[in-house]
């Protein structure tokens, strides 16, 4: 039997599910340390995005220096970060995937608020709206879009990395790949490789569909309506 044979025959054994330390247990500690690592990223990134998108002034160079972060390797922050008073465990995990989350989410809400049409920002001013006004009732709903779209791409992007987490003692459903290598290939534990992958990989593509469907449920209608009409528009365009 290949080894993805023996990934599914794994994964319909009810004990591997229910086992202490099991398929449940591992998916509940996968999405807690994600859910931690996403609501820290918003925590940091939405505020920091939306005050410079309304600010308008310097939002490029820290948009740019976020986007930098990304190019540090997953590994060496999550082999770094334990050795700081954090320790090992969760609490690195949760930082190290955070720090991940941050750029797209604090892109898309600087995007999102620079991106609301001026003369409909000036006309929000000639109302006499002030500048907090015009942001809670005028750039914030019009920015929705991109903040959730910032946020579906920090989720996937940190559900699929937290398999990592187990490296460090972390937990998730990188400890059933983990444990996987540890018994060994040859004695069956390739099976359980590609159930831990395939676990992983699946909760990634679930947590997209499902915030797909939210973006699509938070979006205006005028504002769905519109984008349908520019992609019209872009595909008949010669």
């Amino acid at each position: 039997m290949s080894y993805f044979g023996e990934g599914i025959t794994w994964l319909n054994d009810p004990l591997n599910w229910t086992n202490p330390g099991g398929l449940l247990d591992r998916l509940i500690e996968h999405l807690v340390i994600s859910a931690w690592a996403v609501l820290l990223g918003c925590v940091i990134g939405w505020p920091l995005g939306i005050w410079l998108g309304h600010r308008g002034k310097g939002g490029g160079p820290v948009v740019t220096a976020a986007n930098l972060t990304l190019a540090i390797p997953t590994l060496a922050l999550l082999t770094i970060l334990p050795l700081t008073p954090l320790g090992f465990g969760k609490p690195p995990v949760v930082v190290a995937l955070a720090v991940f989350a941050v750029p797209p989410l604090l892109a898309n809400a600087y995007t999102g608020i620079r991106s609301v049409d001026p003369e409909t920002r000036e006309a929000a001013r000639g109302m006499g709206l002030s500048g907090g006004q015009l942001l809670r009732q005028v750039e914030l709903p019009l920015s929705v879009p991109y903040l959730a779209a910032g946020l579906r791409t920090a989720a996937v992007q940190v559900v699929a990395t937290a398999a990592l987490a187990a490296l460090v003692n972390g937990g998730g459903l990188g400890q059933i790949i983990s444990a996987g290598f540890g018994i060994g290939m040859s004695n069956g534990g390739g099976g359980q490789i590609v159930a831990g992958g395939l676990a992983v990989a699946l909760l990634a593509l679930l947590v997209e569909g499902v915030l797909a469907l939210v973006q699509r449920l938070v979006t205006p209608p005028a504002l769905r309506v519109r984008k349908r009409r520019r992609s019209a528009v872009t595909v008949t365009t010669p």
